[in-house]
């Protein structure tokens, strides 16, 4: 039988086939928050090694052992972060998708420089102008990534975005796409476990799939 990680990939291969997009174009992120080390450990046996978690606590207590085990794993911070959790963001993981504030700009900037480490930076698209989310909204999303680059020195490398439970998420990964193509952005994150194939046509390079690989979260 087929695990659900390998459905998982299967599908991400077959809409890049259909799609007319490389397989390597997509990295799919296994969200393992809120799950252990022995829900994360046969995963890691089957070969997927970029995962992803939404707290900085959370990661550091439970990934070290596991990347004793598993070096050459690659950690996304997906969830916010908190400007006086920037210190152990930088230092732990290799990706953080929400940047969204000139304060934590400005947090990241001093600290990447401190550490002499930049993990790859993501400005999180707030597209459906939610209140009770974070994020850029797409009218100000353009001048945010100006300061980030040119005030704060932050070498932005794509686009976060999330888009709203209840409305379809195509017009949103539509725009998402764009503002990324007009500011010269590669990769966009974007999609998860009910909408991945989507995002993929719509030119996802990142995936955030956590519940059809590890199952409902308790």
């Amino acid at each position: 039988m087929q695990s659900p990680l390998s459905k998982v990939r299967a599908e991400i291969e077959e809409v890049c086939r259909e799609a007319g997009r490389d397989r390597a174009s997509v990295t799919l992120i296994a969200i393992s928050k809120t799950f252990g080390a022995e829900a994360i450990e046969p995963v890691l046996q089957a070969g997927q090694r970029v995962f992803g978690e939404n707290r900085v606590q959370e990661a550091r207590a439970k990934w070290p052992v596991l990347r004793a085990r598993y070096p050459d794993v690659e950690l996304h911070l997906v969830g916010p972060l908190q400007s006086n959790k920037v210190k152990e963001a930088v230092q732990f993981f290799d990706a953080i998708h929400a940047v969204d504030r000139p304060s934590l700009c400005a947090a990241l900037a001093k600290e990447t420089e401190k550490q002499g480490r930049m993990p790859l930076l993501f400005v999180e698209i707030n597209t459906g102008a939610e209140p009770q989310k974070s994020g850029v909204l797409p009218e100000a999303a353009d001048d945010f990534l100006t300061v980030c680059r040119e005030i704060y020195g932050l070498p932005i490398a794509g686009l976060m975005c999330l888009p709203p439970l209840t409305e379809p998420p195509a017009p949103h990964f539509a725009l998402t796409a764009k503002i990324a193509a007009r500011n010269g952005l590669r990769f966009l994150s974007m999609g998860m476990t009910a909408d991945f194939p989507l995002a993929i046509r719509f030119g996802a390079t990142h995936v955030r799939v956590g519940t059809a690989i590890f199952g409902a979260r308790h």
